[in-house]
């Protein structure tokens, strides 16, 4: 009766992965009970997320083929395009899709943007590309583009693509504050990513021991039009994601990333803790620090939870 913070499904949104080229679903090796799904295997998996009451999943591609500027991220006829259409069919207004828009899954060097002479992310040039992304997307029946490349200006120019298209009503979800943390290993083994060259992506993702410049992004991109903001990962950073809920009035969202899943699957299968328990604790955790909406590899199992 006195519980000040609870779970709801409505709080989660479903993480999946789609694969083009496969007939059945692949298990993910680093994400115990995750999968790169199949188009068919997707619609299977989405039904039943829908039948626990999760309201929402997020949509990340993995192409067959890919090349320097990552092309297939905005084919017509790409596999996230293809899915979200099928998901629209299936399910009509009943489910928020919601699309990562970036290039590092299609791409061969691994960034998130294509790169200049110098084998530096072009910020511009990858605006323009992040625009074509947002509006095949939205085309497909995505209700939200979500874009994680941390591009100075991507929210402001992806805002006006959509909006030039007619695609007013797609909101933007931004990943804000996302930082070049450890976490992030189980991820691309899921989407076959790898940075070439030994490379990395401090230079256009946050510094893991900066708090203060990660509002300041928080607010630009708000300025620029996101309708929601992002903090990733979530449990190192609830210093984050409660000051944003201290100071901003807008819907924000967190992402308990892979690494923060796989740590707590790859304790529990040596017996040092409790699965459920700290699933629940971890997530609750995420939501009682002012996150609205949770991204998380545990949906189901707390949406399962919830309901018991």
């Amino acid at each position: 009766m006195v519980r000040e913070t609870r779970l709801h499904p409505d709080d989660l949104i479903a993480p999946l992965f789609v694969r083009e080229g496969i007939d059945e679903p692949q298990p993910i090796r680093s994400l115990p009970g995750q999968f790169q799904h199949s188009r068919a295997s997707l619609r299977t998996e989405v039904h039943r997320l829908r039948e626990l009451g999760i309201p929402a999943v997020v949509l990340f591609g993995v192409p067959q083929h890919k090349d320097a500027t990552g092309s297939e991220a905005w084919n017509p006829d790409g596999i996230v395009q293809r899915a979200l259409s099928d998901l629209r069919d299936d399910h009509g207004d009943e489910l928020v899709l919601i699309a990562d828009l970036c290039v590092d899954e299609y791409t061969d060097h691994g960034h998130c943007g294509v790169l200049d002479d110098g084998g530096q992310p072009d910020n511009d040039a990858t605006l323009e590309l992040y625009e074509q992304i947002a509006v095949t997307q939205a085309t497909a029946g995505a209700d939200i583009v979500a874009p994680s490349g941390m591009m100075d200006g991507q929210v402001f120019a992806i805002r006006e693509a959509l909006d030039d298209s007619g695609f007013d009503q797609v909101a933007i979800l931004a990943y804000a504050a996302k930082y070049a943390t450890a976490l992030y290993g189980p991820f691309r083994d899921a989407v076959d990513v790898t940075i070439t060259g030994g490379g990395h992506r401090r230079g256009y993702q946050q510094d893991v021991a900066n708090a203060r410049e990660a509002m300041e992004e928080i607010r630009e991109d708000l300025a620029e039009g996101a309708d929601l903001v992002m903090v990733k990962p979530a449990l190192p950073y609830l210093d984050v994601i409660s000051r944003a809920r201290a100071e901003l009035d807008v819907p924000i969202a967190a992402y308990h990333v892979s690494g923060e899943y796989a740590m707590v699957h790859a304790a529990a299968e040596k017996g040092w803790l409790e699965l459920e328990a700290v699933a629940l604790e971890h997530v609750g955790a995420i939501r009682r620090a002012g996150a609205d909406l949770i991204l998380t590899y545990f949906a189901d199992l707390i949406a399962r939870l919830i309901q018991e």
